[in-house]
């Protein structure tokens, strides 16, 4: 079979069972260029050179559904940082009604295949970065209500109850108010995503639900050694938790010869007074230039495929799926450079013998099964617990 036939074979399958990805950036790529201003970045028009991300495009890649991050930066951080994550809520709220002929906001694994029933992409939230509750589970039941429905514990950096990946141990994991914060997440119905978070975090984290975890877009760290990604003992134990690894696609985690590429150009952004995470046009000048003299080390959907396979080998295939990290990200894999690429994901994994039964499940049916188990888990935490009043103070001194 040609390669065009395999690629063929892979869109016929995402029609039946199209990609629910775990984790989009696209809010925060509106706020940081346009400051939503949608007419300025009309995502029914083609955005290629400005964004990973359009209707036409998530259409080609075979997206039915879609965890919109509602990220906010460490750097805001208090009231700040609550703030700032209700505006990313309200832009996606914008997009879904711009484009109610593509988009539908939903917040159940009921709604997510009622959406896919009517052709609409299924549009969820994930707040990014446990800053963003302010140590408060009364806004984390607050985002609950509007919508989100996982909270990555932490982004790049600690937060006062938690470990990050990318930051030096301040906890070991988890304090009791973070264990707390698990715990009202699992009452509520929330997702716990573990992506981003320190190793002894997912450890605590996986001790201390009652429901399935997720981890929105990370991918593994035994194919590639960084810190970002899952080690097997964690990967071995979502068999038992019901959760689900969703597999990235950036560069910098999935490419062992990229990491310290990956250091040097960021060095150049900050060199040029710029985040070392800007996806501005200027940050994408400074690149360009940086990569004419450092060429970058070249991953391509095989690159995916294998972190895929060693997900599948550990965890068992009932346990992956998809969260590319589009328009987070500068750096992506050569066939997977916008989010009309994951057919090219899915030809390669058929080559590898992948059967349709097993793509279907990572690419639709583990995503909703774990939002479907972790609403069930809760309907039966309601019956006995009422919402947590306990502050950090109050637990962690």
């Amino acid at each position: 079979m040609s390669d065009a036939d395999v690629v063929a074979q892979a869109r016929e399958l995402l029609e039946a069972t199209p990609v629910l990805d775990g984790h989009n950036d696209l809010p925060w790529a509106l706020r940081e260029q346009v400051r939503y201003d949608l007419d300025q970045r009309d995502i029914a028009t083609d955005q290629t050179g400005r964004l990973h991300t359009d209707l036409a495009r998530l259409d080609a890649g075979g997206v039915g559904g879609q965890f919109w991050s509602v990220y906010v930066p460490t750097e805001l951080q208090g009231d700040a940082a609550v703030s700032a994550t209700l505006e990313q809520i309200d832009c996606v709220k914008a997009l879904a009604a711009r484009y109610p002929d593509r988009l539908r906001l939903v917040r159940t694994a009921d709604e997510i295949e009622a959406a896919r029933a009517d052709d609409k992409i299924a549009s969820l939230m994930g707040a990014e970065g446990g800053h963003s509750i302010n140590c408060s589970l009364a806004t984390l039941r607050a985002f609950y209500d509007l919508g989100v429905r996982y909270l990555t514990l932490t982004h790049n950096d600690n937060t006062p109850w938690a470990d990050a990946a990318t930051d030096e141990p301040a906890h070991d994991g988890l304090t009791a108010f973070g264990v707390e914060v698990v715990r009202e997440m699992n009452r509520m119905g929330m997702l716990v995503d573990l992506s981003h978070v320190a190793a002894d975090t997912m450890r605590d984290a996986l001790r201390a639900s009652r429901a399935p975890v997720v981890f929105s877009h990370s991918s593994s760290r035994a194919v590639c050694s960084h810190p970002r990604n899952i080690p097997d003992d964690v990967l071995a134990q979502l068999p038992g938790n019901g959760g689900v690894a969703m597999a990235t696609f950036v560069t910098k985690f999935v490419l062992q010869e990229s990491v310290e590429w990956t250091a040097a150009a960021q060095r150049e952004l900050v060199a040029h007074g710029l985040s070392d995470l800007s996806g501005t046009p200027e940050a994408k000048e400074v690149l360009r230039k940086f990569e004419e003299a450092n060429p970058q080390p070249v991953a391509t959907s095989a690159t995916v495929a294998d972190h895929l396979d060693h997900m599948r080998e550990v965890a068992g295939i009932d346990h992956i799926g998809l969260g590319g990290d589009y328009d987070g990200t500068i750096f992506l894999p050569q066939d997977l450079d916008d989010v009309s690429g994951y057919p090219n994901l899915i030809a390669e994994l058929l080559r590898r013998g992948w059967s349709h039964a097993d793509l279907g499940k990572l690419t639709w049916h583990n995503a909703v099964r774990v939002l479907r188990d972790a609403e069930r888990a809760a309907t039966e935490l309601q019956r006995t617990e009422s919402p947590s009043i306990a502050t950090i103070d109050q637990l962690d001194g």
